[in-house]
């Protein structure tokens, strides 16, 4: 894998090698972590270890449309939890779960940094401020309609 002809010796390099092949893939398929561990000569718990640990990976595919709801401080207060228990009960999914027809992937982010908006959703690389928990709903179905046409 090209990839891995750019990092070849770097120990360091697994943070990097991880973000590139979720780049590609779009999450972190088992395959190529097993190929990275022994591409990088590591453990394969080790490389497991740091996918699992920094939130920015994904081991599953994600939904067409990714949901984040902020939670930092301004968006808590402006309701933020109560959008995301919406979305949960609506969705039928909890935090960093896909729905079954692989349409939304609900994720929740420490910040957004757009605390003057708040409350803060973001789908895909779109902001929404100032949301209600009936506002992001009204998105949502706006999605799926669009999604069954």
């Amino acid at each position: 894998m090209e990839i891995f002809d750019h990092h070849r010796g770097e120990k360091d390099a697994l943070i990097t090698v991880l973000e590139e092949i979720q780049h590609h893939y779009g999450y972190l398929p088992t395959k190529q972590l097993q190929y990275t561990a022994r591409e990088l000569g590591f453990p394969l718990a080790r490389v497991y270890g740091v996918a699992t640990f920094y939130n920015l990976f994904q081991l599953a595919p994600p939904g067409r449309y990714q949901v984040r709801v902020c939670k930092g401080t301004a968006c808590h207060v402006g309701r933020s939890a109560e959008i995301l228990t919406q979305l949960k009960a609506k969705l039928g999914i909890d935090e960093d779960e896909t729905t079954a027809d692989r349409l939304i992937t609900l994720q929740t982010v420490a910040c957004v940094g757009a605390c003057s908006l708040a409350p803060v959703v973001v789908i895909n690389d779109r902001t929404l401020g100032r949301m209600t928990p009936e506002q992001v709903w009204e998105a949502i179905e706006k999605l799926q309609k669009e999604a069954s046409d």
